[in-house]
């Protein structure tokens, strides 16, 4: 009997191709900026992606496998589990160190257009693969699931500190206190994804 349901399965693959352009994106905007967020936010797309496919990867083969036992099933979710957890927490290692960098290196202004329309529309997309996740888990408790959820929960939170510090790249790039709430708004992100990551992986 498979276990998975098909609606998770579709749901993984739709969160997988749209987070895919994510990092490409993501890295072009890069290039044009001196954004501390901006980078960090580049770094969590691709680790996040990562962690997206493996998730899909394992629930799939979970799906298609009628005589899975558990032990094996247990191994993969874990895998699944630790993806996610390590993606969070790598992500905000590195993002901490970027951080470091940058505020002994701040320059001011670059185009931030980009990666603040990635970062707006990550909050509408993000947010609602949350719901649709915490829907699924709801309906039926699955640990890939389950991780997805928190996943897409800790994606939703750190793209709003992205919108908001770089929304005050934007609009005032040589003002004193944009370049405190870039910093802070990489500070907040790093510890999110520590906590989330941390908490995910002790699972």
């Amino acid at each position: 009997m498979r276990k998975n349901s098909p609606k998770g399965e579709k749901t993984l693959f739709a969160s997988l191709l749209l987070s895919a352009p994510g990092p490409i994106v993501t890295g072009i905007s890069v290039l044009l900026s001196f954004s501390a967020t901006q980078i960090a936010d580049f770094l969590r797309r691709t680790t996040e992606l990562a962690a997206i496919i493996v998730a899909w990867k394992v629930y799939r083969k979970l799906r298609q496998s009628a005589d899975i036992d558990q032990t094996e099933k247990a191994r993969l979710e874990r895998l699944a589990n630790r993806y996610a957890g390590g993606a969070m927490v790598c992500s905000g290692v590195l993002l901490f160190v970027i951080t470091i960098f940058q505020m002994y290196s701040y320059k001011p202004g670059g185009n931030v257009t980009m990666g603040l329309v990635v970062a707006s529309l990550g909050v509408l997309v993000n947010t609602w693969f949350w719901f649709r996740y915490r829907f699924l888990n709801n309906e039926k408790q699955d640990a890939v699931i389950a991780v997805q959820q928190k996943l897409y929960r800790a994606k939703s939170f750190a793209d709003v500190c992205v919108v908001v510090a770089l929304a005050a790249v934007a609009i005032a790039p040589t003002h004193p206190a944009t370049r405190y709430i870039d910093t802070i708004g990489s500070i907040i992100i790093t510890f999110y994804l520590l906590w989330n990551g941390l908490k995910t992986l002790r699972k």
